[in-house]
Protein backbone atom coordinates (compact mmCIF):
# COMPACT_ATOMS: atom_id res chain seq x y z
CA UNK A 1 0.00 0.00 0.00
CA UNK A 2 1.45 3.38 -1.07
CA UNK A 3 0.94 6.18 1.40
CA UNK A 4 0.72 9.59 -0.24
CA UNK A 5 3.19 12.03 1.30
CA UNK A 6 1.99 15.54 2.03
CA UNK A 7 2.80 17.97 -0.80
CA UNK A 8 4.76 20.12 1.66
CA UNK A 9 6.99 17.17 2.54
CA UNK A 10 7.83 16.64 -1.11
CA UNK A 11 8.38 20.27 -2.10
CA UNK A 12 10.48 21.47 0.84
CA UNK A 13 13.50 19.15 0.19
CA UNK A 14 13.40 19.97 -3.51
CA UNK A 15 13.30 23.70 -2.85
CA UNK A 16 16.17 23.33 -0.41
CA UNK A 17 18.25 21.61 -3.06
CA UNK A 18 17.49 24.37 -5.53
CA UNK A 19 18.52 26.98 -3.01
CA UNK A 20 21.79 25.18 -2.34
CA UNK A 21 22.57 24.85 -6.04
CA UNK A 22 21.72 28.51 -6.56
CA UNK A 23 24.27 29.50 -3.96
CA UNK A 24 27.09 27.68 -5.77
CA UNK A 25 29.37 30.08 -7.54
CA UNK A 26 29.43 29.97 -11.34
CA UNK A 27 32.54 28.51 -13.00
CA UNK A 28 35.27 31.14 -12.98
CA UNK A 29 35.71 33.00 -16.25
CA UNK A 30 38.91 32.14 -18.07
CA UNK A 31 41.67 34.62 -17.35
CA UNK A 32 42.02 37.37 -19.97
CA UNK A 33 44.48 36.60 -22.72
CA UNK A 34 47.50 38.87 -22.84
CA UNK A 35 47.71 41.11 -25.93
CA UNK A 36 51.15 39.59 -26.45
CA UNK A 37 49.66 36.09 -26.82
CA UNK A 38 48.91 35.77 -30.51
CA UNK A 39 48.13 32.04 -30.66
CA UNK A 40 47.94 28.96 -28.45
CA UNK A 41 48.70 25.55 -29.93
CA UNK A 42 47.88 22.54 -27.75
CA UNK A 43 48.66 24.70 -24.72
CA UNK A 44 51.89 26.11 -26.16
CA UNK A 45 51.98 29.88 -26.63
CA UNK A 46 53.12 31.73 -29.73
CA UNK A 47 53.80 35.30 -28.72
CA UNK A 48 53.81 38.57 -30.54
CA UNK A 49 57.61 38.63 -30.28
CA UNK A 50 57.82 35.20 -31.96
CA UNK A 51 55.92 36.59 -34.95
CA UNK A 52 57.81 39.88 -34.93
CA UNK A 53 61.12 38.03 -35.09
CA UNK A 54 59.87 35.93 -38.01
CA UNK A 55 58.72 39.13 -39.72
CA UNK A 56 62.08 40.82 -39.17
CA UNK A 57 63.85 37.79 -40.61
CA UNK A 58 61.81 37.90 -43.83
CA UNK A 59 60.74 41.54 -44.37
CA UNK A 60 62.80 43.22 -47.09
CA UNK A 61 61.29 46.69 -47.27
CA UNK A 62 59.04 49.05 -45.36
CA UNK A 63 55.32 48.35 -45.55
CA UNK A 64 52.10 50.00 -44.45
CA UNK A 65 50.53 48.89 -41.18
CA UNK A 66 47.89 46.92 -43.09
CA UNK A 67 50.47 45.21 -45.32
CA UNK A 68 52.60 44.34 -42.30
CA UNK A 69 49.58 42.96 -40.45
CA UNK A 70 48.65 40.75 -43.40
CA UNK A 71 52.21 39.44 -43.60
CA UNK A 72 52.20 38.69 -39.87
CA UNK A 73 48.89 36.82 -40.11
CA UNK A 74 50.45 34.62 -42.80
CA UNK A 75 53.61 34.16 -40.75
CA UNK A 76 51.60 33.30 -37.63
CA UNK A 77 49.77 30.60 -39.56
CA UNK A 78 53.14 29.21 -40.68
CA UNK A 79 54.46 29.31 -37.10
CA UNK A 80 51.41 27.37 -35.92
CA UNK A 81 52.09 24.62 -38.45
CA UNK A 82 55.80 24.70 -37.60
CA UNK A 83 55.00 24.34 -33.89
CA UNK A 84 52.88 21.28 -34.64
CA UNK A 85 55.66 19.70 -36.67
CA UNK A 86 58.30 20.37 -34.01
CA UNK A 87 55.99 18.73 -31.45
CA UNK A 88 55.56 15.83 -33.87
CA UNK A 89 59.33 15.52 -34.13
CA UNK A 90 59.47 15.07 -30.37
CA UNK A 91 56.76 12.41 -30.50
CA UNK A 92 58.64 10.57 -33.26
CA UNK A 93 61.93 10.90 -31.34
CA UNK A 94 63.48 12.78 -34.24
CA UNK A 95 66.61 14.59 -33.13
CA UNK A 96 68.82 17.22 -34.70
CA UNK A 97 72.47 16.86 -33.64
CA UNK A 98 74.29 20.09 -32.87
CA UNK A 99 76.87 19.23 -35.51
CA UNK A 100 74.14 19.09 -38.17
CA UNK A 101 72.69 22.40 -37.04
CA UNK A 102 76.15 23.98 -37.01
CA UNK A 103 76.84 22.79 -40.56
CA UNK A 104 73.48 24.06 -41.84
CA UNK A 105 73.99 27.41 -40.12
CA UNK A 106 77.42 27.87 -41.66
CA UNK A 107 76.10 26.84 -45.08
CA UNK A 108 73.25 29.35 -44.85
CA UNK A 109 75.59 32.27 -44.25
CA UNK A 110 78.73 31.12 -46.03
CA UNK A 111 78.36 33.66 -48.85
CA UNK A 112 77.81 36.60 -46.49
CA UNK A 113 80.87 38.30 -44.96
CA UNK A 114 80.75 38.36 -41.17
CA UNK A 115 80.70 42.15 -40.89
CA UNK A 116 77.75 42.37 -43.30
CA UNK A 117 75.97 39.56 -41.46
CA UNK A 118 76.38 41.30 -38.11
CA UNK A 119 75.24 44.60 -39.60
CA UNK A 120 72.13 42.94 -41.01
CA UNK A 121 71.33 41.30 -37.67
CA UNK A 122 71.60 44.66 -35.94
CA UNK A 123 69.41 46.33 -38.55
CA UNK A 124 66.70 43.71 -38.06
CA UNK A 125 67.09 43.68 -34.25
CA UNK A 126 67.91 39.97 -34.25
CA UNK A 127 70.66 37.84 -32.75
CA UNK A 128 72.61 34.91 -34.10
CA UNK A 129 70.71 32.83 -31.55
CA UNK A 130 67.40 33.90 -33.10
CA UNK A 131 68.61 32.76 -36.52
CA UNK A 132 69.89 29.43 -35.21
CA UNK A 133 66.65 28.69 -33.37
CA UNK A 134 64.58 29.43 -36.47
CA UNK A 135 66.87 27.20 -38.52
CA UNK A 136 66.66 24.43 -35.90
CA UNK A 137 62.86 24.40 -36.06
CA UNK A 138 62.92 24.49 -39.87
CA UNK A 139 65.27 21.50 -40.02
CA UNK A 140 63.19 19.50 -37.55
CA UNK A 141 60.09 20.21 -39.63
CA UNK A 142 61.91 19.04 -42.76
CA UNK A 143 62.89 15.81 -41.02
CA UNK A 144 59.27 15.19 -40.04
CA UNK A 145 58.10 15.72 -43.62
CA UNK A 146 60.85 13.46 -44.97
CA UNK A 147 59.75 10.65 -42.65
CA UNK A 148 55.99 11.15 -42.78
CA UNK A 149 55.59 12.26 -46.41
CA UNK A 150 58.56 11.95 -48.76
CA UNK A 151 59.58 8.44 -47.67
CA UNK A 152 56.03 7.17 -48.24
CA UNK A 153 55.73 8.34 -51.86
CA UNK A 154 56.51 5.74 -54.49
CA UNK A 155 55.96 5.46 -58.24
CA UNK A 156 56.00 2.08 -59.94
CA UNK A 157 56.58 1.04 -63.56
CA UNK A 158 52.84 0.50 -64.01
CA UNK A 159 52.17 4.09 -62.90
CA UNK A 160 54.70 5.43 -65.38
CA UNK A 161 53.33 3.31 -68.24
CA UNK A 162 49.74 4.33 -67.51
CA UNK A 163 50.68 8.01 -67.48
CA UNK A 164 52.56 7.66 -70.75
CA UNK A 165 49.64 5.96 -72.48
CA UNK A 166 47.20 8.58 -71.21
CA UNK A 167 49.46 11.40 -72.36
CA UNK A 168 51.14 9.92 -75.42
CA UNK A 169 50.31 12.96 -77.53
CA UNK A 170 52.25 15.26 -75.22
CA UNK A 171 55.39 13.22 -75.96
CA UNK A 172 55.09 13.98 -79.66
CA UNK A 173 57.32 17.02 -79.98
CA UNK A 174 56.00 19.02 -82.91
CA UNK A 175 59.15 21.10 -83.34
CA UNK A 176 62.64 21.33 -81.94
CA UNK A 177 62.35 22.36 -78.29
CA UNK A 178 64.42 23.11 -75.22
CA UNK A 179 63.70 21.79 -71.74
CA UNK A 180 64.41 24.82 -69.55
CA UNK A 181 64.43 25.82 -65.90
CA UNK A 182 64.92 29.25 -64.38
CA UNK A 183 65.61 31.23 -61.22
CA UNK A 184 64.25 34.78 -61.40
CA UNK A 185 65.36 37.67 -59.17
CA UNK A 186 63.75 41.10 -59.52
CA UNK A 187 64.88 44.46 -58.06
CA UNK A 188 61.43 45.25 -56.64
CA UNK A 189 59.28 43.77 -53.89
CA UNK A 190 56.86 41.19 -55.26
CA UNK A 191 53.13 41.20 -54.51
CA UNK A 192 53.30 37.43 -54.04
CA UNK A 193 56.36 35.55 -52.82
CA UNK A 194 56.02 31.86 -53.64
CA UNK A 195 59.47 30.52 -52.77
CA UNK A 196 59.97 28.36 -49.68
CA UNK A 197 62.13 30.81 -47.77
CA UNK A 198 59.94 33.86 -48.58
CA UNK A 199 63.12 35.58 -49.73
CA UNK A 200 62.44 38.62 -51.92
CA UNK A 201 64.99 41.18 -53.10
CA UNK A 202 63.43 44.64 -52.90
CA UNK A 203 66.19 46.86 -54.34
CA UNK A 204 68.67 46.61 -57.24
CA UNK A 205 71.51 46.19 -54.70
CA UNK A 206 69.73 43.35 -52.89
CA UNK A 207 68.95 41.69 -56.23
CA UNK A 208 72.59 41.86 -57.35
CA UNK A 209 73.79 40.40 -54.03
CA UNK A 210 71.21 37.64 -54.18
CA UNK A 211 72.13 36.66 -57.74
CA UNK A 212 75.81 36.58 -56.82
CA UNK A 213 75.04 34.27 -53.90
CA UNK A 214 72.96 31.96 -56.14
CA UNK A 215 75.63 31.74 -58.83
CA UNK A 216 78.28 30.93 -56.22
CA UNK A 217 76.14 28.13 -54.80
CA UNK A 218 75.47 26.71 -58.26
CA UNK A 219 79.16 26.80 -59.11
CA UNK A 220 79.85 24.98 -55.84
CA UNK A 221 77.50 22.16 -56.91
CA UNK A 222 74.25 23.33 -55.36
CA UNK A 223 70.99 21.86 -56.66
CA UNK A 224 69.34 24.13 -59.21
CA UNK A 225 65.93 22.73 -58.33
CA UNK A 226 66.36 23.34 -54.59
CA UNK A 227 67.78 26.84 -55.05
CA UNK A 228 64.91 27.75 -57.38
CA UNK A 229 62.35 26.46 -54.87
CA UNK A 230 64.03 28.41 -52.07
CA UNK A 231 64.86 31.70 -53.80
CA UNK A 232 63.23 32.21 -57.22
CA UNK A 233 60.83 35.15 -57.32
CA UNK A 234 58.79 33.79 -60.23
CA UNK A 235 55.50 32.75 -58.60
CA UNK A 236 54.58 30.29 -61.35
CA UNK A 237 57.78 28.25 -61.60
CA UNK A 238 59.32 28.48 -58.09
CA UNK A 239 57.03 25.76 -56.76
CA UNK A 240 58.23 23.43 -59.53
CA UNK A 241 61.89 24.06 -58.76
CA UNK A 242 62.07 26.53 -61.64
CA UNK A 243 61.03 23.93 -64.25
CA UNK A 244 59.52 25.47 -67.42
CA UNK A 245 59.09 22.20 -69.28
CA UNK A 246 59.61 22.04 -73.05
CA UNK A 247 59.80 25.42 -74.75
CA UNK A 248 59.38 25.21 -78.58
CA UNK A 249 61.95 26.99 -80.69
CA UNK A 250 59.19 29.21 -82.10
CA UNK A 251 58.34 30.46 -78.59
CA UNK A 252 62.01 30.87 -77.73
CA UNK A 253 62.50 33.16 -80.73
CA UNK A 254 59.93 35.54 -79.20
CA UNK A 255 61.86 35.83 -75.91
CA UNK A 256 64.13 38.85 -75.26
CA UNK A 257 67.22 38.54 -77.42
CA UNK A 258 69.75 38.13 -74.57
CA UNK A 259 67.71 35.28 -73.07
CA UNK A 260 67.11 33.62 -76.45
CA UNK A 261 70.76 33.85 -77.43
CA UNK A 262 71.90 32.46 -74.07
CA UNK A 263 69.68 29.38 -74.42
CA UNK A 264 70.80 28.74 -77.99
CA UNK A 265 74.47 29.14 -77.08
CA UNK A 266 74.87 26.91 -74.01
CA UNK A 267 75.01 23.14 -73.81
CA UNK A 268 72.51 21.03 -71.82
CA UNK A 269 73.36 20.87 -68.13
CA UNK A 270 74.85 24.37 -67.98
CA UNK A 271 73.51 27.68 -66.70
CA UNK A 272 73.79 31.28 -67.84
CA UNK A 273 72.92 34.52 -66.03
CA UNK A 274 70.94 36.96 -68.16
CA UNK A 275 69.85 40.44 -67.05
CA UNK A 276 67.13 42.29 -68.95
CA UNK A 277 65.59 45.52 -67.65
CA UNK A 278 67.01 44.96 -64.17
CA UNK A 279 65.44 41.49 -63.91
CA UNK A 280 68.00 38.71 -63.43
CA UNK A 281 67.27 35.26 -64.87
CA UNK A 282 69.53 32.28 -64.23
CA UNK A 283 68.53 29.90 -66.99
CA UNK A 284 69.37 26.20 -67.09
CA UNK A 285 69.16 24.21 -70.32
CA UNK A 286 68.12 20.78 -69.10
CA UNK A 287 68.00 19.18 -72.55
CA UNK A 288 67.54 19.82 -76.25
CA UNK A 289 64.62 17.90 -77.70
CA UNK A 290 64.44 17.38 -81.50
CA UNK A 291 61.01 17.09 -83.10
CA UNK A 292 59.36 13.65 -83.21
CA UNK A 293 57.38 11.08 -81.24
CA UNK A 294 58.96 9.85 -78.00
CA UNK A 295 58.53 6.36 -76.66
CA UNK A 296 58.56 5.25 -73.05
CA UNK A 297 62.10 3.98 -73.55
CA UNK A 298 63.33 7.22 -75.13
CA UNK A 299 66.10 8.97 -73.23
CA UNK A 300 64.79 10.82 -70.20
CA UNK A 301 61.10 10.02 -70.69
CA UNK A 302 60.79 7.44 -67.91
CA UNK A 303 62.75 9.60 -65.48
CA UNK A 304 60.73 12.71 -66.33
CA UNK A 305 57.40 10.94 -65.77
CA UNK A 306 58.62 9.39 -62.53
CA UNK A 307 59.74 12.75 -61.18
CA UNK A 308 56.46 14.38 -62.22
CA UNK A 309 54.30 11.72 -60.56
CA UNK A 310 56.40 11.75 -57.39
CA UNK A 311 56.14 15.52 -57.20
CA UNK A 312 52.36 15.43 -57.59
CA UNK A 313 51.86 12.71 -55.01
CA UNK A 314 54.23 14.29 -52.53
CA UNK A 315 52.46 17.64 -52.88
CA UNK A 316 49.07 15.99 -52.28
CA UNK A 317 50.26 13.88 -49.35
CA UNK A 318 52.01 16.87 -47.79
CA UNK A 319 48.85 19.00 -47.98
CA UNK A 320 46.75 16.19 -46.49
CA UNK A 321 49.29 15.49 -43.75
CA UNK A 322 49.50 19.11 -42.64
CA UNK A 323 45.72 19.49 -42.76
CA UNK A 324 45.32 16.36 -40.64
CA UNK A 325 47.98 17.51 -38.19
CA UNK A 326 46.21 20.79 -37.68
CA UNK A 327 42.73 19.25 -37.50
CA UNK A 328 43.84 17.00 -34.63
CA UNK A 329 45.26 19.94 -32.66
CA UNK A 330 43.67 22.52 -30.42
CA UNK A 331 44.59 25.85 -32.00
CA UNK A 332 43.37 29.28 -30.96
CA UNK A 333 44.53 32.12 -33.21
CA UNK A 334 43.98 35.16 -30.99
CA UNK A 335 45.46 37.63 -33.48
CA UNK A 336 43.06 36.49 -36.20
CA UNK A 337 40.15 36.87 -33.78
CA UNK A 338 41.22 40.40 -32.91
CA UNK A 339 41.49 41.35 -36.56
CA UNK A 340 37.98 40.01 -37.19
CA UNK A 341 36.63 41.91 -34.17
CA UNK A 342 38.28 45.11 -35.42
CA UNK A 343 36.68 44.79 -38.84
CA UNK A 344 39.95 44.18 -40.63
CA UNK A 345 41.72 47.12 -39.09
CA UNK A 346 45.02 46.87 -37.26
CA UNK A 347 43.90 45.93 -33.74
CA UNK A 348 45.28 47.62 -30.66
CA UNK A 349 48.60 46.03 -29.69
CA UNK A 350 49.28 44.65 -33.19
CA UNK A 351 50.80 47.73 -34.80
CA UNK A 352 54.31 47.19 -36.19
CA UNK A 353 56.98 47.38 -33.51
CA UNK A 354 59.58 50.07 -33.87
CA UNK A 355 62.33 47.47 -34.29
CA UNK A 356 60.63 46.05 -37.36
CA UNK A 357 61.11 49.20 -39.40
Amino acid sequence: MIIARPLRAVLLPALALLAISGCKSAPPAPPPVSPDTWAVVDGRTITREDVEKAYRRTAQASASDEEALYAKLVLLDELIVRDLMVARATALKIELPDTELDAAYLEARKDVPDDRFQEELKRRNLTAGDMREALRRDLLAQKVLEREVTSKVSVGDADVAAFFEANRASFNVAEDSYHLAQIVVTPVQEAQVANRTRNDAATPQQAAQKVQMLMQRLQAGGSFRELAADFSEDAESAGRGGDLGLVPISALRQAPAPLRDAVLAIEPGTVRLVTVGGVHTIVLVVAKEPAGQRGLNSAGVNERITELLKGRREQTLRAAYLASLRADARVVNHLARRVVESGGRVPSGAAPAAAAK
